[in-house]
């Protein structure tokens, strides 16, 4: 939305790593490791100092114990500098773009001219944790004063104690609605009436457009070789199978509601490690510097709904800005909708063109309309990439924002779901 004196805002350059899937044990990165992977070669080709950056913001979601405040450690470690203020935000699927909007509103409103933005996500790091049984008994042992009080806290050991639980999977259960992620997703496709054929057709397609994008070198500039500290090299999305075909989606088993349910591994999005940049401009800093933006950012919206249709974030947060401008679908030329579960990216589909739902819950005196499918997701999504959740969201933006000088588009929206019932959207513009 334009404000009195506001600062018009770009996006002008950015770089992510390879997502690297979640495989047996770690990863080689830590969420540091990886913002430092692809916030070096970033840095490395721009012609302005690093001084120039006020700030520095990172979305991180699992941080870990030897990473606290990861902004600053990965801002120390590229170089930044010890005068660098850095922070880290946590909004759940949704920490990459709020980084962004931080990024964005700061320099919109006048306090800063360039900021670092980005998100790193090392979910194979995630932490194996103790059962609450398990870490009461420890702390009985801890409290027991001699041999006597130590014996009878002994009493007490369970052979369960020593399951771990993995921390990844609670954090992907709703604490208010105990559903977790991909039941949600059962919940929307019950609700709008997905299939799992149409589920596995879409998961399909977002592998066949990404192993595209890889072959006609459409993430060239974009995606960065990440080197672990044996030389290994990763330079590609690995999770992607361009062989996926519906016979072996077919054989893959729901895996939240057997047996009918329509969410599989296959049309889930995949766990990954990732990390993703961009670099936030001023247009005062833009001519500064010489710098040529990819995209104009030109507004943003956060949105709340019930967690149990989580799902929905993108319509209720996307909407608002097409409203807000007098947008209508044809207005859009690019739509990246991150690909939490195939179901909830054909459900928030569905809702926008179907005329109840419009009418009763958008406002709209008729459906919004259908997305084509050449806009939405052009060179595929978290289903074939996989999905760090603390940085999708700006990889979204990133990708759009390349995507849309690519193909010479006016107008992109970037929007994504976010597990707690909240939703994320941005607008960018072409440069003009």
């Amino acid at each position: 939305m334009t404000h009195p004196k506001a600062q018009r805002v770009f996006l002008v350059d950015g770089a992510r790593t390879p997502f690297i899937k979640a495989r047996q044990g770690p990863g080689p990165f830590t969420p540091v490791d990886l913002a430092v992977q692809a916030g070096r070669p970033l840095l490395a080709r721009q012609d302005f100092d690093r001084a120039a950056f006020d700030l520095v913001i990172l979305g991180c979601v699992n941080v870990i114990a030897d990473e606290m405040n990861p902004a600053r450690v990965a801002a120390l470690r590229m170089g930044l500098g010890e005068q660098t203020v850095a922070f880290t935000v946590q909004i759940n699927c949704g920490s990459g773009m709020q980084s962004i909007d931080t990024a964005y509103r700061y320099i919109r409103d006048g306090s800063h001219q360039m900021i670092l933005a980005g998100g790193a996500e090392a979910l194979s790091h995630a932490p194996l944790v103790l059962r609450q049984s398990a870490v009461e008994w420890f702390g009985r042992m801890n409290a027991a004063k001699g041999p006597m009080d130590m014996a009878r806290a002994m009493t007490g050991l369970r052979p369960e104690f020593f399951k771990p639980v993995i921390g990844l999977e609670r954090g992907l259960t709703d604490p208010i609605t105990e559903l977790n992620m991909g039941q949600t997703a059962e919940v929307l496709a019950h609700r709008f009436g997905i299939d799992r054929a149409m589920a596995d057709t879409y998961a399909m397609e977002s592998h066949h457009r990404l192993a595209a994008a890889q072959k006609d070198g459409r993430l060239s500039d974009e995606v960065m070789p990440a080197f672990d500290r044996d030389g290994t090299v990763y330079d590609h999305d690995d999770g992607v199978r361009p062989d996926s075909d519906m016979e072996s989606l077919s054989k893959l088993n729901p895996v939240f509601e057997k047996p009918h349910g329509k969410v599989t591994a296959g049309n889930s999005s995949q766990i990954t490690d990732g990390a993703s940049w961009v670099i936030v401009a001023s247009e005062r800093a833009v001519e500064a510097h010489g710098l040529t933006p990819l995209a104009e950012i030109t507004d943003s919206e956060w949105a709340a709904l019930d967690p149990s249709i989580m799902g929905l974030g993108p319509v209720l947060s996307a909407t608002p800005i097409a409203q807000r401008h007098g947008l209508e679908l044809s207005d859009i030329d690019l739509w990246e909708l991150n690909e939490a579960f195939a179901a909830q990216v054909l459900s928030c589909i569905a809702a926008w063109n179907d005329e109840d739902f419009c009418r009763n819950v958008l406002g709209y005196d008729a459906a919004f309309g259908r997305i084509d499918r050449d806009r939405l997701n052009v060179d595929g999504g978290a289903i074939s990439l996989g999905h760090p959740v603390g940085t999708s969201g700006n990889r979204i933006v990133l990708h759009l924002a390349n995507a849309m000088k690519t193909r010479g588009a006016k107008r992109g929206i970037a929007t994504e779901c976010i597990g707690g019932g909240l939703g994320g959207a941005m607008m960018l513009e072409a440069v003009t």
